[in-house]
């Protein structure tokens, strides 16, 4: 859960900043350059009038003022053009960085699917609604990072502006303080509905792109429902409280902006009004060039004035973005945002060399030694007690216990919504345990989500997930294996013949989610993607629910021809399966039944079977 107290937004941008120091500084500079270096040529306009006054104090001509200022302008445009290359690849790194970061803990979430924990409980996120917090947020952090190092300058030179209107007149400074006074007083005032307005923006924006994820991933469902105009009524009917939702927030925002401006033309007044009445007093008169220089610098100060409230508001809108990407944290800190941790951001010809290797446990290196041996390979696998229920419901698992030898195939069977699926996510980590345990060889799981992956565990769920690459890429996933190992994976998966009257073969590209193949077929390669990697657990949420028969028991043969052979030199891999099929279930050695979430039968299938006869 996020915690409810304050977030710590000022710490975590500082640890952004100290992410690449030597960049930060670097960008700093040149921007206190751009931002101070306009605030010299008053210095030389004073000059200039007073020379025409016969009062200057440096004895320069005309000509030779207009051309340092002159000089002074192109150097200001030469510093702009570097700092604006350093702004630009520090905004990308801040970016990138938290993206990273944000990504990174998305694929280490238990639960495997994006979760918003507010007050009001806990919430899926589709992958249209994700799109906000990468975007929107993360260029929100973005942008109030990058700012920090602009009003750091334009702050600087805002302070020797003042204290050069204090060398010139100090009771009439002294009334630029009052418009800072009043922003402060109106941003803290205003702090609530600064965040619940970009808050509800935020979530407007978020229920659009979410609305178009799903538009477009069930454009064929839409169709032969006849269901279009319903579905673009309904995307209207967001879109609209979204427009809603943004002028709300636009609108109060350009009121704070010019309330701020507003004070300081206000302040600027009086201020003028008074170095008016000073020119013409004989007390503390002021000379044209004094007044000259007043009046530039006092543009500067008042400006960063302006610039500071709304950097104020633009600090509680990044509040709002720290809290809504840390909703999605599941628990972690928001400093995990944050974290320092490396990028890749290497041009495209050094990108790939500067990767670092992936991770990939092979089967004949874990059996080096029998430490290596004993730790990955399956012997027995017992859960006990099991337990899940979903918030706010009384729907999930209770008390499931059975266990599983090596080389053995185990079903899962019952009626929909029995809770099958529940009971693979929960023993995978990929839906947290409330009670239970889960023992691997006899030592318990601490932390499933980590443990059952490759080379101990392979999942494929109802519906697979391929990526619009090759069909080699989607089998591989980045794992390093030579042809003959994806002919044998593949041949497993009864796909060889699919593969043969394929033009491009390996190289055949699938679409966006398999859009090219068969639902059969999309199996079948999901199922490949296991077999290549030679887990001791398989685990198949209803694999063969698009084969037709013939495949499936071929399906069936080839995966359990491998427990026949010698254990010693074939890999024997270990089956949990969510089948309906009576074919599946007469081969399996341990056929567990569900009901309501609770074990209703469990043994062989003939047991069972007798027994619900004899009933």
């Amino acid at each position: 859960m996020v915690s409810p107290k304050k977030l710590r937004g000022w710490e975590l941008l500082w640890q952004l900043i100290c992410y690449k120091p030597k960049l930060y500084i670097i960008d700093s500079c040149f921007w206190i350059l751009i931002m101070g270096l306009p605030a010299l040529p008053g210095l030389i306009i004073r000059e200039f009038f007073n020379s025409l006054t016969n009062e200057a104090k440096f004895g320069f001509s005309p000509l030779t003022l207009i051309a340092l200022l002159l000089a002074l302008n192109l150097g200001h445009i030469a510093v702009i053009f570097a700092g604006r290359v350093t702004k630009t690849q520090h905004r990308f790194i801040m970016r990138s960085l938290v993206r990273h970061n944000l990504l990174d803990r998305l694929f280490k979430n238990p639960t495997a699917q994006p979760m918003v924990v507010s007050k009001d409980g806990e919430k899926t996120v589709s992958q249209g609604e994700i799109i906000s917090y990468f975007r929107d947020d993360a260029e929100q952090v973005e942008e109030n990072v990058a700012l920090i190092s602009e009003i750091l300058g334009q702050g600087i030179f805002s302070v020797i502006c003042l204290i050069i209107l204090l060398s010139i007149h100090v009771q009439m400074t002294l009334f630029v303080f009052l418009p800072v006074v009043g922003m402060v007083v109106i941003v803290q005032r205003a702090e609530t509905l600064i965040k619940k307005y970009r808050k509800a923006s935020r979530e407007a924006t978020e229920k659009v792109t979410g609305i178009l994820g799903e538009i477009f991933g069930s454009v064929q469902a839409i169709k032969v429902a006849g269901a279009e105009e319903n579905v673009l009524d309904y995307f209207r009917t967001l879109n609209d409280k979204r427009r809603q939702m943004m002028i709300k927030d636009s609108l109060f925002n350009a009121v704070l902006n010019s309330a701020f401006k507003n004070m300081v033309s206000l302040g600027t007044g009086i201020i003028l009004l008074l170095a008016s009445q000073l020119m013409q007093s004989k007390v503390g008169k002021l000379t044209v060039g004094d007044f000259a220089l007043f009046v530039y610098n006092l543009s500067f100060v008042t400006s960063f004035f302006n610039f500071l409230g709304g950097f104020m508001t633009l600090y509680k809108h990044t509040e709002v973005s720290f809290e809504r990407m840390a909703s999605l944290l599941s628990g972690a800190s928001a400093d995990t945002l944050v974290a320092p941790n490396r990028l890749y951001l290497n041009d495209l010809n050094g990108l790939r060399k500067s990767l670092p290797p992936l991770e990939q446990a092979l089967k004949n290196e874990r059996n080096k030694t029998e430490g290596m041996a004993s730790a990955y390979r399956l012997q027995s696998l017992r859960v006990s007690n099991l337990t899940y229920c979903y918030p706010g419901t009384t729907q999930g698992i209770t008390d499931i216990s059975f266990e599983m030898q090596r080389g053995s195939l185990t079903v899962i069977t019952g009626q929909i919504g029995c809770a099958k699926t529940t009971l693979l996510r929960v023993l995978l980590g990929l839906l947290p345990i409330q009670s239970g345990c889960i023992y691997w060889n006899g030592n318990l799981i601490e932390d499933p989500a980590s443990f059952f992956v490759p080379p101990r565990s392979a999942y494929t769920p109802q519906i697979p997930q391929l990526f619009s690459y090759t069909l080699r890429e989607n089998i591989l996933l980045g794992l390093s294996k030579d042809d003959q190992d994806i002919a044998t994976a593949l041949k497993m998966a009864v796909f060889e013949q699919d593969l043969a009257i394929m033009n491009e073969g390996l190289e055949t590209l699938v679409g966006s989610k398999g859009v090219r193949l068969s639902g059969g077929q999309i199996q079948r390669v999901a199922a490949a993607r296991m077999f290549v990697r030679q887990s001791e657990l398989l685990v198949f949420d209803d694999l063969s629910s698009a084969l037709d028969v013939e495949t499936e028991l071929a399906l069936w043969s080839r995966i359990f021809v491998n427990s026949t052979k010698s254990d010693q030199d074939n890999w024997t891999p270990t089956c949990l399966v969510v089948s309906h099929r009576n074919s599946v279930l007469r081969r399996a050695d341990q056929v567990i039944v569900l009901k309501a979430g609770r074990v209703e039968a469990q043994g062989k299938f003939n047991e069972i079977f007798s027994h619900e006869q004899a009933n």
